[in-house]
This record gives structure tokens, sequence and C-alpha cells, in this order.
């Protein structure tokens, strides 16, 4: 045993160095790993991880094993298969008004999630600031921290998720070099009004700020309207635009995204993302430009089923004595448990997933400021109804009483 570390001498009596913490392992496993591993220990309907159960279109399944059967099967090109390059610059044209030149302002990622890691990694490093709103995604913290650079939060808060601009103005410094903004926004299923927008937006003109934003539920939006800020004055050329197909065509697994902007930032991101997969899922890009040309009624359909998922959910819910504000997009609806006596998500969720079948997941470890968040849980509704209604009957049994 080296006493200077408590870790166990390696082999001859050498130095213990080499079984010293890493740099992350304060993160240690995700929350939604451990959850997704109870869940499956205990038999528990998973509504904690946000993956979906069923598959997406059948015409985007036939793609993928025709490309595969076709031979599609080795490294595609590092920036992405010509054909999936262009039918992202068509989704961004006929979606959102913006174009991008295929060849030098898109990038294909192994998921939206590397797609914000080689951003950040690309454009921040020791001394920079990212500036996010909390609660975020949990990646967000773990590539701030794999820069080097500083993360600081705008917190929302319920129950419309809303932010203070004056905050926001606050938190702003010197150092800021990036805003990391998700709209549509997990955990809180928020859609970042346009007034809301134009203060971020003032403040990266104000300071000379980056945006990178990742939009991956940007076409399940089921009240108000998805404004990629990108779109607004001055900031496509300061803009990261990030998303990705597992969330518009129910293949998670897939682990196809894409960045989209101006060519200096894209390279910035390339030069990263080529040291961490170089590039990935050859047969799955082929089908996921395929997807992007779907008609409208395929994109307008899949936000109608969600909705009725979250309303199928929230109203059965609601019959149990839950309160809850009804998300506006995604696959997450987020509960209050103080209203139930309760303080300690983490606590909460540990019982529900053992002792009631029923994963969720504790909101709190998507915050900085942990105590805004520790009495917030998260469920995601992106279940068939059948499966939605048993977690309901199983919820049915959680004391509900009314707090003090």
């Amino acid at each position: 045993m080296d006493e200077s570390t408590g870790l166990p001498s390696p082999p001859g009596g050498g130095s213990a160095a080499a079984l010293r913490p890493g740099r992350l392992a304060a993160y240690g496993t995700t929350v939604f790993a451990e959850m997704s591993a109870l869940a499956v220990e205990l038999g528990a309907i998973n509504l904690g991880q946000g993956f979906p159960d069923s598959d997406g279109p059948p015409a985007l399944l036939d793609a993928a094993v025709e490309a595969i059967r076709r031979g599609a099967n080795q490294y595609p090109p590092g920036r992405g298969v010509p054909g999936l390059l262009r039918a992202i610059a068509e989704h961004e044209r006929r979606f959102w008004g913006l174009r991008y030149d295929p060849a030098s302002e898109i990038l294909v990622t192994a998921g939206a999630t590397e797609g914000i890691a080689a951003a950040v990694l690309g454009l921040c490093g020791p001394g920079d600031e990212v500036l996010t709103f909390e609660p975020y995604y949990d990646s967000y913290a773990a590539t701030v921290e794999l820069s080097g650079a500083r993360r600081r939060v705008v917190t929302l808060r319920p129950p419309h998720w809303a932010f203070d601009s004056a905050e926001l103005a606050a938190a702003v410094t010197p150092a800021t070099r990036l805003v990391l903004l998700n709209s549509p926004h997990n955990p809180t299923g928020k859609v970042f009004s346009r007034t809301e927008l134009e203060d971020v937006a003032a403040a990266c003109l104000e300071h000379d700020l980056i945006a990178v934003t990742d939009e991956v539920y940007e076409h399940l939006v089921f009240e108000g309207a998805h404004l990629p800020i990108a779109g607004f004055p001055g900031m496509r050329e300061r803009t990261l635009k990030i998303s990705s197909a597992g969330k518009t065509f129910s293949a998670t697994g897939w682990k196809i995204g894409w960045l989209v902007g101006p060519a200096p930032l894209v390279e910035a991101a390339r030069s990263v993302k080529q040291f961490l997969t170089y590039a990935s899922g050859t047969p799955f890009q082929h089908a996921v430009a395929s997807g992007l040309s779907l008609g409208d009624d395929y994109f307008a359909g899949a936000a109608a089923a969600l909705r009725s998922q979250r309303d199928r959910f929230c109203d059965g819910l609601g019959r149990l004595g839950w309160t809850l504000e009804r998300p506006q997009a995604t696959y997450f609806a987020v509960v209050d448990i103080a209203q139930f006596g309760e303080a300690d998500g983490v606590k909460f969720c540990q019982r529900l997933v053992a002792d009631y079948g029923v994963a969720a997941i504790p909101t709190e470890v998507f915050y900085d400021h942990r105590r805004e968040g520790s009495s917030l849980i998260r469920f995601a509704f992106c279940k068939r109804p059948e499966v939605l209604d048993e977690a309901l009957g199983r919820l049915a049994a959680v004391p509900v009483r009314s707090g003090s």
C-alpha cells in the first residue's frame, strides 16, 4: 500500500502514480448509467434514461440495412459521407432558413455529445469561462472540465423555467469565451422564447462570445416554436449549431450527430473530433441522409405522437395527485417532490426504483447549485402507451401527501 495515495503499490514496489485517479474521477459513473443498471437489476420500468422503446421509421431502418449490404462498412470521410453533408445542409435550409456549405461548414459527429465535446475542447482552454444554464445535461460539466475552462451558470427556475436577464448579464466576465445553450431544453422541456434568445444573442454580440447550441430536440416541440439562435441578427457567424438523428428518428443507438456553423468554428471542432472517434457509423450516415429527406408529415407526426405520450403520462400523474408543469418539448417531465413534503430527490429516486419499480432521475445532478434542484426529479415519457400505463399503475402506490 502506498501511504501517500492509499492505493495498492504496483508490482515490484514501483511508484503508484499510474494508479492515481484521472481528472474526471470526481464525476464517477453517470446517473443515467446508474439508474438504468438499477432498473435492469430490479426489473423496474426505466423512465430515467431518455431513449424511446420503439424504432424509427421503417424507411430509415431499411436504408441502413441496404447500406450495409451494398458494402458501406468501412471508414467514411472524416467530415462525413457527402450525401449526409448535403442532406444536413438541405435540412437546415428547409426547416430553419439557414444556409451552410456542405464542404466546409458541416461536420458529422458520433452523436451530439461528441459534437458538444469537440466544440468546447476546440474553442476553449485554461483561463476561459463557459457560460451555460442550469439544470444542464451532465456532459456539459465534464466537457468544460476537460477543456481546462471554468464553468459559470445562470439558473432556470420553476415553474416556467425562466432566467433573470440581470443574472445573465452579471455572469459574463472578461474571461467568458463561449455560451453553451440548450433549447429545447433537457431536463426541463423548456423552449427558450424569442425574448430570452434575444437576451442571449445580445450578450454574445456585446462581449464577442461564441454560441454553441444543443438543439437535438428541435423537431420534438409541442407548444411554442423552436428558434435557432443562429438565425438572429449577427449570430450566424458566431454560432455552432448541434443536432442529431437519435431523437428525431428514434435511433439513439446509432450515434449520428452533426454540427453546422462558420468554417473557422467547424474547423476548430474538427481538429478535436479527428482524435476522438475520427469517424463512425458509415451505414447509419447513409440512412440518416435518407431520413432527413422524409416529408413534413413524418416530422409533424413524430412530434404529435410524442405529444400524445406526454399528455398520457402527465394526465395520469395529475389523476394520482402529482402536480407538474407540462413540458413544451423534449422527452421529459420534471416533478417537484416538495409537494409531497420530500426534499431529497436522490433518496426519493432510489426508493422509487427499489420499492415501486419505476426509475427516474434526480435532477440535482444537473446543477452547480445543487440545492436549487434537490427536490426535483425527471421522468422520460418517450415510451409506448402500455409501458406508461404500467408505470402509472406502479406510481399509484406511492404515498402522496401535501407538503406543509
